[in-house]
């Protein structure tokens, strides 16, 4: 059985729309999936701000580097690692992920790039070879990404923002060796604009998406 982790990236709780369109992308899923009532061995949530994610700081960069040269970490080092690879092992132990993504000053909270940087570690997400570059190696498992931005929307003014939210994400997905990505953006200006339309259209599209992901 499929079994999916749901990344969350917004600390906004019932507030955040991200998390809303979330919701709706959830219960589709587990209703196609027979699965109504909420089981963790099919659909688990990371909370990104839940205070479990370790930093990536001196220590793991050290061991990070350590590893490129071939040798094992230690000390410090070694606690930072086996940190970091406990966050890696609960996401790579699912092969479908859904991230709900909201937009902070033009690109993904730092929570979310916190993450990123913890699991994106040698052997794990990637390998490199000096001649050929990067390959990643999270091939075979796909992911929904949910964004949202309260201002920035595509066709509008240069003064309403820029999209460096979708790009980044994507890409590092891509670069991780996951390229069977399906998105749904819910992107109003909610200083002008009323919202609900479009909020209705993007839970529609998200819930189709659940039941087909």
């Amino acid at each position: 059985m499929s079994r999916l982790l749901h990344i969350s990236a917004s600390p906004r709780g019932e507030a955040s729309e991200s998390l809303a369109l979330a919701g709706a992308f959830l219960d589709a899923y587990r209703e196609t999936h027979g699965d109504p009532v909420g089981n963790h061995d099919l659909v688990d949530h990371h909370d990104l701000w839940d205070g479990t994610l370790p930093e990536f700081g001196p220590a793991a960069a050290a061991a990070k580097m350590a590893v490129f040269a071939g040798n094992e970490p230690t000390g410090e080092q070694a606690d930072a690692w086996r940190a970091a690879r406990r966050v890696f092992d609960r996401f790579d132990s699912y092969d479908r992920y859904l991230f709900s993504v909201p937009m902070w000053n033009t690109n993904v909270p730092y929570i979310l790039k916190q993450f990123i940087d913890v699991v994106s570690q040698p052997g794990w997400v990637f390998s490199f070879d000096p001649d050929k570059g990067y390959t990643g190696l999270l091939s075979g498992k796909k992911a929904a990404v949910l964004y949202t931005s309260a201002v920035y929307g595509e066709g509008r003014p240069p003064a309403f923002g820029a999209d460096h939210q979708m790009p980044f994400l994507d890409g590092w997905l891509r670069w991780a060796g996951i390229t069977d990505i399906s998105t749904v953006a819910f992107r109003p200006n909610l200083a002008t604009a009323d919202a609900e339309t479009g909020r209705r259209t993007a839970h529609a599209e998200a819930r189709e998406l659940g039941k087909r992901f």
